[in-house]
C-alpha cells in the first residue's frame, strides 16, 4: 500500500511538472541536501557535508552562517528545530527559545506606557537561545566539533561581501541603530555620509563577533586538551557563553543600554528537548513544535480540512480559498487565545484543540457562502471532559477589540452550544474593516521575517529549523557583536487577549516560528519551513496541501500562489491594541486570481488585496523513497537557496 501511495505521488509530480513551470529548477541530490535563506549560508552547509558531516552538522553550520549574515536574525536570537533520528525512528523537538528576564512584568511595561512590549531595543529582548540550541543539537546529534561547524561563519565574520538586502535593511534602520552605540559601531561603516550603511558587495567585517566565536572555539579546544569528550567540550563553549566572560559582557552591554537581562537569567536558561505534537492527515504524520509556537495551528487546520474534499474543489478555486480562509479563521482564533508556554500552565487546552472530534465540530461551523467576521475561539475543554476556566476572559477580550475598532461595546455573555462555538455578537465587517485598513506598516508586522534551515542526508537524518530574533535594526549587547532578540514583543500584557501568553520572568513567549517534518509509513517524507511572521503556517499549510492533495513537485509547491488571511491577532509589532487587532475579511490573493473568483469572494464578504508573489519564501526537502534520492525546493519569493549532491 505504501508503494502505491508513493507511486501515485510521484506520478502527480511528473504530471504537475508538465502543467506548471517553475522559475527556479528543482534541486536533486543522492547524498545530501542543504536549503536555507541565503546562498552563502547554503554554501556553508555544503562545505560541512563535503567534509562528511551529517545533516545536523550541516544545519548547525547554516544556522551559524545565517546569524552572522543577519539574515533576519542574529546570534542573540532563538532557535526552534525538529530532527528526525534515523536510528530511533523518532522526531525530536528542540526548544531553544529565550525567556523573559528578571523584572519583565505587565506592570513594568504598562508603567512605561506600553500596550505590548516594544518592537526594538533592549526592552524587547528575551534571553539569547540560538547559541545554546546550536551547541545542544551539535553535541547530542551531530558528529563534528564546534570548531569545524563554526569555521564558515567565523570566516564570514572576518569579512564577507554583504548582499544588497541586508545592506539596505541597515540603511533603512539607521535611525534606530544610531541610538545604540555598539550597533552603530558595527553597522554604520560610513558614518556621516549620505549612505551610512555598507554598500552591496562591500566586505563587511565584524571584529567583536569574530572574537566571541573565537572564544567559544577556544573553550572547546581547552576542554578537549583536558581529555573531555566531544560533547563535554562543546558544552564547555556553551558554558562560556551563558556563564563566563561572554555572559558578563553581554549583560553589561544590555543593562548599560536599558535592558533587563541579568547574569542569573543567562545561567538559569537551558534549551529543552521535548516531544513534538503531531496529527495524521490522510496517512501522513505531520509534526510540529508545541503550543509555545503557532505550529499546532497548522495541525488543527489539517484536522478541520480533513472533513472536506479539497481535491474536488480544485486548487485555488473560490470554494477552496473560502474553505481555507474559514478554517484558518477558526484555528487562528484558537491560537490567539489558547497558546502559550506550557511550563506556565497547569490546565492546558492542547489535547482538546488537537482532537479529531473537536475539529469535526469546528468544521460544521463553517458557513459555505459567507465569511464569518466574528469567528472566535472554540471550547476545547468540552472535548476533554472539563469545564473551560477561561470563559470570563472572552468578554473582556471582546471589549478590547470593540475599543480598538471604535465600536460601541454590546452586552455580551460568553456561552457555547453543541458545536462548542463560543458565541460573539454580530460584527459589522464593513465598519470594522474601514477602521483597520491594511497598510504597509501592518503588512510589515504580519510578514516580519526570519529564515529557515532544511537539511537531509543519505543516512536518514532530516532537520528543519526556523530560527529568528535579533533582526535588523538590532541592538548589540556590548562588545560581543551579538544582537539581542526582540521576541518579548510576542507576549501580551493583558489576560483578556491571551491568558496563556502574559509576560512573566522565566516564561517563553508564544512565537510564530514553526519548522515542520512529515513522515509516511514512519519514514521521512517532507521537511519544510518558511519565514514571514503570522503568515508562516498559512503558507506551510498550503505548501503541504499542494503536494498531498494536488500532486505538485516540491519546487512547484514552494512557488505556487497562496492566500493569506489578516483575520488574526498580530504576534509582532505595533504599540496599541488597534495595531494588532484582527482585520476581518481581509485577504491577500495572487495577481493572477481570475475576475470571476474575485467577484465571488467580494460577494462573500471579503476585502481583497493582491500581490505578484504570494507563496512566502518556503524551503523544503522531499525524500523520494522510490528512487532513493532527495528533491529540494526553494521558492522564488526571496533570496533563499539550496545545494544538493
Amino acid at each position: 500500500m505504501k508503494h502505491i501511495f508513493l507511486l501515485v505521488l510521484l506520478l502527480g509530480y511528473l504530471n504537475g511538472t508538465q502543467a506548471q513551470q517553475t522559475q527556479k529548477p528543482p534541486l536533486h541530490g543522492k547524498n545530501w541536501m542543504a536549503v536555507t535563506g541565503k546562498p552563502l549560508a547554503a554554501t556553508a552547509g555544503a562545505m560541512i557535508f563535503q567534509k562528511n558531516g551529517n545533516a545536523v552538522d550541516a544545519a548547525c553550520a547554516m544556522l551559524a552562517a545565517t546569524c552572522t549574515m543577519w539574515d533576519v536574525l542574529s546570534w542573540g536570537g532563538e532557535t526552534q528545530a525538529l530532527i528526525y533520528h534515523p536510528k530511533t525512528g523518532k522526531v525530536i523537538a528542540i526548544n531553544a527559545l529565550g525567556v523573559a528576564p528578571t523584572g519583565a512584568t505587565p506592570a513594568f511595561y504598562k508603567s512605561k506606557g506600553y500596550d505590548f512590549p516594544p518592537e526594538y531595543g533592549p526592552l524587547a529582548a528575551v534571553t539569547p537561545g540560538t547559541v545554546g540550541g546550536l551547541c545542544y543539537m551539535l553535541a547530542e546529534y551531530g558528529t563534528m566539533s564546534l570548531k569545524e561547524v563554526l569555521a564558515p561563519a567565523m570566516e564570514m565574520a572576518a569579512g564577507y561581501p554583504i548582499e544588497a538586502q541586508t545592506a539596505n535593511s541597515i540603511e533603512r534602520g539607521k535611525n534606530y541603530i544610531k541610538e545604540w552605540p555598539y550597533s552603530k559601531a558595527v553597522f554604520l561603516t560610513h558614518p556621516g555620509e549620505n549612505r551610512e550603511a555598507p554598500e552591496a558587495g562591500e566586505i563587511f567585517v565584524q571584529k567583536d563577533l569574530l572574537e566571541t566565536l573565537t572564544k567559544l572555539v577556544a573553550a572547546e579546544t581547552a576542554a578537549l586538551q583536558q581529555q573531555k569528550t566531544r560533547k563535554q567540550a562543546i558544552m564547555a563553549a556553551y558554558d562560556r557563553f551563558y556563564k563566563g566572560d561572554i555572559a558578563k559582557e553581554f549583560v553589561r552591554g544590555c543593562q548599560e543600554q536599558g535592558g533587563l537581562i541579568t547574569l542569573e537569567d543567562l545561567a538559569k536558561w537551558k534549551p529543552v528537548e521535548e516531544e513534538p505534537l503531531h496529527v495524521n492527515y490522510k496517512g501522513v504524520e505531520v509534526y510540529k513544535l508545541r503550543e509555545w509556537t503557532q505550529g499546532p495551528m497548522l495541525l488543527q487546520s489539517l484536522n478541520i480540512l480533513e472533513n472536506f474534499d479539497l481535491k474536488a474543489m480544485g486548487y485555488n478555486s473560490t470554494e477552496y480559498i473560502h474553505t481555507l480562509y474559514q478554517t484558518m479563521n477558526l484555528t487562528f482564533a484558537d491560537r490567539d487565545f489558547y497558546y502559550g508556554d506550557p511550563a506556565f500552565n497547569t490546565n492546558p487546552a492542547i489535547t482538546g484543540l488537537l482532537s479529531k472530534d473537536y475539529a469535526k465540530a469546528r468544521a460544521q461551523q463553517i458557513n459555505p457562502t459567507q465569511n464569518d467576521a466574528a469567528a472566535g475561539p472554540g471550547d476545547p475543554y468540552a472535548f476533554m471532559g472539563k469545564t473551560n476556566p477561561y470563559l470570563h476572559f472572552l468578554q473582556e477580550r471582546h471589549l478590547l477589540t470593540d475599543t480598538a475598532n471604535e465600536r460601541k461595546p454590546g452586552g455580551f455573555v460568553p456561552k457555547h452550544d453543541a458545536t462548542t462555538r463560543l458565541q460573539l455578537p454580530p460584527t459589522d465587517i464593513n465598519h470594522l474593516y474601514a477602521a483597520n485598513q491594511v497598510d504597509s506598516a501592518y503588512l510589515d508586522r504580519l510578514w516580519r521575517g526570519t529564515t529557515s534551515v532544511e537539511a537531509a542526508d543519505k543516512d536518514g537524518w532530516v532537520v528543519s529549523i526556523t530560527p529568528s530574533g535579533g533582526w535588523l535594526p538590532a541592538c548589540i549587547a556590548g562588545r560581543t557583536g551579538v544582537g539581542m532578540s526582540q521576541r518579548a514583543q510576542s507576549f501580551v500584557l493583558d489576560s483578556a487577549i491571551c491568558p496563556f501568553n502574559v509576560i512573566a520572568p522565566g516564561k517563553r513567549p508564544r512565537v510564530t516560528l514553526t519548522p515542520t517534518l512529515a513522515l509516511k509509513d514512519n519514514k521521512p517524507f517532507l521537511c519544510f519551513g518558511v519565514q514571514g511572521g503570522d503568515t508562516q503556517d498559512q503558507n506551510l499549510l498550503q505548501f503541504f496541501l499542494n503536494i498531498v492533495e494536488f500532486g505538485m513537485t516540491v519546487q512547484q509547491a514552494t512557488e505556487a500562489a497562496n492566500i493569506n488571511t489578516n483575520q488574526l491577532w498580530l504576534s509582532l509589532g505595533g504599540t496599541t491594541i488597534k495595531d494588532r487587532a484582527p482585520r476581518p475579511g481581509s485577504i491577500l490573493l495572487n495577481n493572477r486570481t481570475s475576475a470571476a473568483t474575485r467577484k465571488a469572494l467580494e460577494q462573500m464578504g471579503y476585502h481583497l488585496s493582491f500581490g505578484e508573489r504570494t507563496s512566502g519564501p518556503i524551503n523544503a526537502i522531499f525524500i523520494d523513497r522510490i528512487h532513493g534520492s532527495l528533491w529540494g525546493g526553494s521558492s522564488n519569493h526571496g533570496e533563499d537557496y539550496g545545494i544538493g549532491w
